[in-house]
């Protein structure tokens, strides 16, 4: 039997379930559009690390995004002053990154493009660890 003791905790359970689904919606988006089982045959390894860094990446952000709103009080209480905006920066450098390469700029250094994001999408992953940690 619901009882109303029962209801008052259904907005809180509802934000978890909608987090989780934004989650898995927007890993399966990047998924679609990075196909990381199509491998590129002239770069078969860069791509391929490339874009296995680049979804490691994603779940990292996505888990750390869903657990600082939800369980730790919102983003403003993990991430203070300078960390805000060192969050700001992992949060978009990658992702320009992944987008960029299709450019035609990069097409004479695509390899090493490719290699220079993977060491930026690991070392995201790292610092928003570290960050979220302390």
């Amino acid at each position: 039997m619901i009882t109303f003791a029962n209801m008052t905790n259904f907005p809180e359970i509802l934000n978890y379930i909608l987090g989780i689904l934004f989650i898995i919606i927007v890993f399966s988006l990047a998924y679609a559009y990075l196909k990381p089982h199509r491998i590129h045959k002239r770069y078969p390894y860069s791509t391929l690390l490339l874009k296995i860094s680049y979804l490691l990446y994603l779940v990292v952000i996505l888990v750390i995004i869903y657990l600082s709103s939800l369980v730790k009080g919102g983003m403003s209480e993990v991430f203070l002053g300078v960390e805000f905006y060192a969050f700001l920066i992992v949060l978009f450098v990658p992702t320009i990154g992944v987008f960029a390469r299709k450019l035609g700029h990069f097409k004479k250094n695509r390899e090493n493009y490719y290699y220079f994001f993977t060491v930026v999408n690991i070392l995201s992953i790292i610092a928003l660890i570290v960050m979220y940690a302390i």
